[in-house]
C-alpha cells in the first residue's frame, strides 16, 4: 500500500470513527469503538517516523499527516473527557458544553437547605441569535431556580456565556435529528435543578 494510499484510509477511518464515538455517546448502551480507534491510532504510530514500507514521506504527505494526527489528538481529548463526564457527572460550567442531558450548569453542587419545589420552565429555540429574549428568560429561570432550591449561584457563569452554549447545543441537536427547534426546560430533579434540552419537530 502507498503512503497516499495509507494517508486515504486513515482519514476515512478517522471520520468513521468521530461518527462511531458520536453514536456511542448518544447511546449509553453502546460499547466505545475500541476497534476503529485501534486501527487509527495504529496508522498513525505507523506514519510517525516518516516511513511506510521503506519509502519517505514527502513533504505535501508529511503535512497531510500532521494535519490528520493533529486532527486525531484533538478529538481524542474531547472523547477522554466525554467519558469522563459521562462516568463521573456533570460537575463544571464546561462539562455543559460537552453533553446535554442532565447539564449541571455550575461548578460546585451544594445540597438544598430545604425541599424546594419547582414550577418546571420550557422555551424552544431555532435561531438563537434572533431569540435572546427566550435565552435570558432560560438563564433567569436558571439561576432563579439554583436560588431557590439554596445551591450557590455565585459560579454560574454570565448571559453571554450561556447564549453561546443554548446556541451551541441548539445547532447541534438540530443538525443531528433534523428538528425544526429545541425545547430547553429548567427542572427539579432528585433535589436538584437540572437544565434538559430535547428535539421537536
Amino acid at each position: 500500500m502507498t503512503v497516499d494510499e495509507e494517508l486515504n484510509l486513515l482519514e476515512t477511518n478517522l471520520r468513521r470513527l468521530k461518527i462511531e464515538y458520536e453514536i456511542y455517546f448518544n447511546n449509553p448502551t453502546k460499547r466505545p469503538p475500541a476497534d476503529t480507534e485501534w486501527r487509527v491510532s495504529n496508522a498513525i504510530r505507523k506514519l510517525s517516523d516518516g516511513y511506510n514500507d521503506g519509502q519517505r514521506i514527502n513533504l505535501a504527505q508529511r503535512y497531510r499527516y500532521n494535519e490528520l494526527a493533529q486532527r486525531y489528538a484533538l478529538l481524542s481529548d474531547l472523547w477522554r473527557k466525554k467519558m469522563r463526564i459521562r462516568e463521573e457527572g456533570y460537575r463544571r460550567p464546561q462539562d455543559a458544553l460537552l453533553s446535554v442531558q442532565g447539564v449541571r450548569v455550575f461548578e460546585e453542587e451544594k445540597p438544598p437547605s430545604h425541599h424546594a419545589t419547582l414550577n418546571p420552565f420550557t422555551v424552544q429555540c431555532s435561531d438563537v441569535g434572533s431569540e435572546r429574549e427566550k435565552v435570558e428568560k432560560l438563564f433567569k429561570a436558571l439561576v432563579e431556580a439554583k436560588e431557590k432550591a439554596g445551591e450557590d449561584v455565585s459560579k454560574s457563569g454570565n448571559l453571554e456565556s450561556f447564549e453561546k452554549f443554548v446556541q451551541s447545543k441548539t445547532d447541534q441537536i438540530r443538525k443531528q435529528y433534523g428538528c425544526h427547534s429545541v425545547e430547553y426546560s429548567v427542572e427539579m430533579e432528585a433535589g436538584q435543578v437540572r437544565l434538559k434540552a430535547k428535539a421537536k419537530v
